[in-house]
């Protein structure tokens, strides 16, 4: 193995690890609709927790794919928007979500299979 397919793995990795994870997508969809308030996602996104939410969040906004911003009323009001980047994933976002709508079905009979077959 070269080390630049070796350095290109782990690249790819890193942004897979970055916005693989179920939460990440969710949140990336749900503000690829438009700015939205911590609580409006904590309602929209079902099963995430208030502290789950704001790790996710600021994991985004760390790399770049979310920007927040903060208004000084008061209460303060803070809102959350994907940035040009973050922009940029619901293309593909949308292609593997298509993709798993398209084919799950098919997975569940794979799944059914493998797990009623015998085993030597």
């Amino acid at each position: 193995m070269t080390s630049g397919f070796d350095t290109e793995c782990r690249a790819t990795r890193e942004i897979l690890d970055l916005v693989g994870d179920k939460w990440s997508v969710l949140v990336v969809v749900n503000l690829g609709t438009g700015r939205m308030r911590f609580s409006g996602l904590n309602r929209i996104i079902a099963g995430i927790s208030k502290r789950m939410l704001a790790v996710t969040l600021r994991r985004l906004e760390r790399d770049g794919l979310v920007e927040r911003a903060v208004y000084a009323e008061v209460p303060p009001r803070v809102e959350y928007e994907l940035t040009p980047m973050g922009e940029t994933l619901l293309g593909p976002v949308a292609t593997l979500a298509m993709w798993a709508h398209d084919n799950r079905l098919r997975v569940h009979r794979a799944r059914e299979t493998y797990d009623t077959r015998d085993v030597e």
